[in-house]
């Protein structure tokens, strides 16, 4: 357990951390900064950057009704406030995108909508849905507190319902 007077080195290695001196030679990704180099157990040599992490914004889409992830889905995410779109991209068959909808400098506080087009990816499918369908946009409505922080937006969605949280 961890205590105020402990230092950075005293926790990490209490974590089961090994801490690595900077004049050996990098092992993995190098850094873009700087900073600690630290190797866990017998894993490759991870990276602690001394300055901030930069955050990123992802999501995907599960199809709960087929119980398949949802791939092909078109996805919007746009400024709340004007609702100017910022990208459009379609998940890939993991129903996921293929990097992150936001990251790094892109990634700023404030608030934002993401929005699946579900009724079309349905009727993509093949799918039997009232006309017109009981859903056909699905607008998530968020807002990013922390710049440097991982945002996850998972919709799980049917052609009657869905969720959403924030992930990991």
């Amino acid at each position: 357990m961890a205590c105020a007077a402990q230092g950075v080195d005293d926790i990490l290695v209490e974590a089961g951390f090994s801490i690595i001196p900077e004049e050996f030679p990098p092992v993995g990704p190098k850094c873009k900064a700087g900073g600690w180099r630290l190797s866990r157990g017998r894993s490759s040599c991870a990276h602690i950057e001394q300055e901030a992490d930069l955050g990123k914004l992802t999501t995907h889409v599960l199809d709960t009704a087929a119980g398949i992830p949802a791939a092909g889905m078109l996805i919007r995410l746009l400024k709340a406030d004007t609702r100017e779109a910022i990208r459009e991209v379609r998940t890939n068959a993991d129903g996921r995108c293929d990097g992150p909808l936001l990251e790094g400098e892109g990634l700023i506080q404030g608030k934002y909508v993401l929005v699946f087009s579900v009724g079309e990816y349905f009727r993509a499918r093949r799918v039997e849905t009232a006309d017109p369908p009981f859903l056909d946009v699905v607008e998530v409505a968020f807002g990013i507190a922390e710049a440097n922080a991982h945002y996850h937006v998972p919709l799980l969605v049917s052609p009657w319902a869905y969720s959403t949280y924030r992930g990991s």
